[in-house]
């Protein structure tokens, strides 16, 4: 997440003041909360459905807040999404995850803390996905979890994706299973879903280099992690991007549509003018309201 200081009219200046609108919802408190492991991180927010999104149960709406995966941004700052969702008749499921190490020594070059903990995030990722489906008989009996949609901004764009892809990771990745997760499809909302693309522009301060460790380690481990090297999915998939998105540039979502047509994959690209990075999770913003019907085109 970017420093809010900018001069006004330039485009760092509406991004601050998209950024400040976002964050500044109280946090919505859950109406339960499971864990899936050991780890404080390792924990999943349940929101019950309020109002009626269609017919029949509802379905379940899995969150991956974004962060740049780094550890101070966790699932409190996209609550009022996951409220807004469960208020749009949705059962939602808010993950958790660990991110970059926080304390001394966890800074990366330009002073911000590191982004992500190979493998500790996709172990995590992963754990929780294959956790759900119990936790939700349990913690969300009005929903059906054979209409599950997976979403997630920014840095939890990628991760959604990357969930939905686990059954193309090469054959010895832990994470990797041997037939497609059972979902209705994937939202996926300025997501970080190429990581060549998004080394070139340097997004998030080169979160994505850091998430797999940088260096040589970064071509070593992106056949385990870079969603754009995970095709076809044979799962529906839709990226909501905002045309104005200064952190997560509209090319990097443009990468991964060309990267899944090349494979053979029709990706739905939804842009949105006049929007940058942040609206599309702010409640009070219209693009909130654009993600939620994509949501439901899908699940429904």
């Amino acid at each position: 997440m970017p420093d809010a200081a900018a001069e006004p009219g330039t485009a760092a200046a509406r991004d601050a003041a998209e950024e400040k609108s976002a964050l500044s919802h109280p946090p919505v408190e859950p109406d339960s909360t499971a864990g899936y492991g050991d780890h404080p991180d390792q924990v999943i927010d349940f929101y019950l459905p309020r109002g009626g999104a269609g017919p029949g149960a509802a379905p379940v709406v899995v969150v991956l807040h974004g962060g740049s995966w780094r550890a101070p941004y966790d699932r409190r700052h996209i609550s009022p999404f996951a409220g807004f969702l469960a208020g749009r008749g949705f059962a939602v499921a808010s993950v958790e995850y660990r991110r970059g190490a926080e304390g001394a020594g966890a800074e990366g070059a330009g002073g911000e803390p590191v982004a992500g903990r190979w493998p500790d995030t996709f172990d995590d990722v992963a754990a929780a996905l294959d956790a759900l489906p119990e936790l939700v008989r349990q913690h969300l009996p009005l929903a059906d979890a054979r209409r599950m949609v997976l979403t997630g901004h920014s840095a939890g764009g990628h991760l959604a994706l990357w969930a939905a892809a686990r059954h193309l990771l090469p054959a010895d990745a832990p994470w990797r299973t041997d037939r497609p997760t059972p979902l209705r499809g994937v939202v996926a909302l300025a997501p970080i879903a190429d990581f060549e693309v998004a080394d070139q522009l340097g997004v998030c301060g080169g979160a994505a280099r850091q998430l797999l460790g940088g260096g040589e380690l970064f071509a070593e481990r992106r056949p385990y992690a870079d969603p754009a090297l995970l095709l076809p999915t044979g799962i529906a998939t839709t990226l909501v991007q905002g045309r104005a998105d200064v952190d997560v540039p509209q090319a990097v979502a443009e990468a991964y549509a060309d990267a899944a047509a090349k494979a053979g994959e029709v990706v739905g690209v939804t842009l949105l003018e006049d929007v940058g990075h942040y609206p599309l999770i702010d409640p009070v913003a219209d693009a909130c309201a654009v993600v939620a019907e994509e949501i439901a085109q899908l699940a429904w």
